[in-house]
């Protein structure tokens, strides 16, 4: 695996491929990451591979100086996957000058859900993401599930800005007792993620009652949060909305069957968790 640090160097090592894909990361990479390498590897050759921690997407009160950086693990494990450049430029490489000029996504979706309680996260995202494209210029890229709106506003940003990359949905990967792997699971304490996977069921419990016929979504919402509460958890948002729009579903909607989801965010602990099922 090469491992280059300049953008120079990148586009002299990706000058004639045609059909690169790529996964964007920001390292302290775990079995989640690594199988959005292995779905990579399936819509394109060469494999690329991107290490950044993203300044802009971190509030101020947020993690950025605390996110954990596992560069020399990282690598070897990108490096048993087989993928073929790894790049990992540093802050003045990627933004040499003030990035004055950034994307935003339309209110209607960037400003919900984890929008409005991240302010200014999917400008964060959408500008690096459209960066990291400039750069690598990849036919595919790979995102996973678990952050549903994010694939979504990126999706939505190519198909606008008519960039050729088709952006790969990847399934969630989970632990053995439910819960999706993320780098900030590393936070919890043993008790803490001993309790963790609770998240993963409420959803599920979401999800059985309305195979059961249960339509009064706000109920099913306001049940979970109590439900959560009670148990020491600090919701920020459990939502059943469309798969298509992130939007409230309405009565018809409802009665046509269409594909729904139910997303949620909650602190445990110091640590917060984010996840979604579809329905």
């Amino acid at each position: 695996m090469k491992i280059v640090t300049t953008i120079e160097e990148l586009r002299d090592q990706l000058r004639g491929q045609l059909r690169t894909a790529f996964v964007p990361t920001m390292g302290n990479l775990h079995e989640g990451h690594l199988s959005l390498m292995r779905l990579a590897a399936r819509h394109g050759d060469p494999v690329v591979a991107s290490i950044f921690v993203n300044r802009l997407q971190f509030g101020p009160t947020e993690d950025f100086d605390q996110y954990p950086r596992t560069f020399d693990a990282d690598c070897e494990k990108l490096s048993k996957e087989g993928v073929y450049v790894l790049f990992a430029p540093n802050e003045r490489e990627l933004y040499p000058e003030p990035q004055e000029f950034r994307v935003s996504p339309p209110h209607d979706l960037g400003d919900i859900l984890e929008g409005e309680f991240r302010p200014g996260f999917f400008v964060g995202v959408t500008t690096v993401v459209l960066k990291l494209f400039s750069c690598v210029q990849p036919r595919a890229a790979v995102f996973g599930k678990k952050d549903y709106q994010q694939l979504m506003i990126v999706r939505n940003m190519c198909r606008q800005f008519a960039l050729p990359t088709e952006i790969v949905a990847a399934e969630t990967v989970r632990a053995a007792d439910g819960l999706a792997l993320s780098s900030r699971n590393g936070y919890l304490t043993p008790a803490e993620r001993s309790e963790a996977p609770m998240l993963y069921q409420t959803l599920e419990a979401i999800r059985r009652h309305m195979a059961a016929g249960e339509s009064d979504l706000a109920a099913l919402e306001a049940q979970a949060r109590q439900e959560l509460i009670a148990r020491g958890w600090h919701p920020d948002y459990i939502a059943i909305r469309r798969r298509g729009d992130l939007k409230l579903p309405t009565p018809t909607d409802l009665g046509q069957h269409v594909p729904l989801l139910v997303l949620a965010a909650a602190r445990l602990g110091a640590t917060r968790l984010i996840d979604n099922l579809e329905i």
